[in-house]
């Protein structure tokens, strides 16, 4: 396959994720990285769907900014935080890769919990911390906490606006930082760049799609949705 062909598919895969990442808020990266590092590896992939993402929330969070929960903001930011400089420091020192798929298989379990038997009241506050701390390490160890984050959101925001405005601007913020950890590092390459260039024009299109069909879904749908998504995050993790 020619690399022309390879960067086409990369931008459908770019626009698809991004509708839905516009719907919910979350997922887009997770849903895009297998097929991204397969066709234009794991190190461009990472950056240009991390400036992706960083764009598309702030996007929505901007857009969306009358729905934001300001101290759920702060909470979910603060503690994941923590968790992502334990997790960065225990990234070397730890076996990844089995830990890897016991998370996957773990979010898979949480996921179909939630769907089949949904919570009517919420977890403990000492649990809920817990959650948002061990999502920081997961995104220190393997940029994926995404995952354990919804988990605490769903706990915490019943409304879909409010979720979806409130975890998007949590990805502003730790996708700045990610995306300044990758500028230091030298990861940026003039493919990445053109790519991120190529992205954009897209990016926007598939935000004003997935902002009309997220005014047509439901509450209880787009519960259904997010639960749907962790099952699918889970085993892209877990393959």
């Amino acid at each position: 396959m020619s690399e022309t062909m390879r960067d086409a598919l990369f931008l459908a895969v770019l626009f698809v994720t991004n509708v839905i990442q516009a719907i919910t808020g979350f997922a887009g990266t997770v849903l895009a990285m297998p097929a991204s590092m397969l066709l234009i590896g794991t190190g461009e992939a990472r950056v240009v769907l991390n400036a992706m993402a960083f764009a598309s929330c702030l996007w929505i969070g901007v857009q969306n900014r009358r729905h934001i929960r300001w101290h759920e903001l702060a909470r979910m930011v603060g503690f994941m935080a923590i968790g992502m400089v334990a997790g960065i420091m225990l990234y070397g020192l730890l076996p990844i890769a089995p830990l890897q798929k016991a998370y996957g298989i773990f979010i898979i379990l949480v996921a179909l919990y939630g769907l089949f038997f949904p919570a009517h009241s919420n977890p403990p506050q000492w649990v809920l911390i817990a959650v948002l701390l061990m999502a920081g390490v997961v995104h220190g160890l393997f940029v994926s906490g995404g995952a354990l984050l919804v988990v605490y959101a769903t706990a915490v925001l019943r409304d879909k606006d409010e979720f979806r405005a409130t975890v998007s601007c949590v990805w502003v913020a730790l996708n700045i930082f990610m995306g300044a950890q990758q500028v230091v590092a030298g990861e940026w390459t003039p493919h990445a760049l053109v790519l991120a260039a190529l992205g954009l024009p897209l990016l926007a299109v598939s935000i004003v799609v997935g902002n009309r069909l997220q005014r047509r879904i439901s509450q209880r749908a787009f519960l259904l949705l997010t639960y749907v998504l962790l099952i699918v995050s889970g085993i892209s993790i877990v393959v």
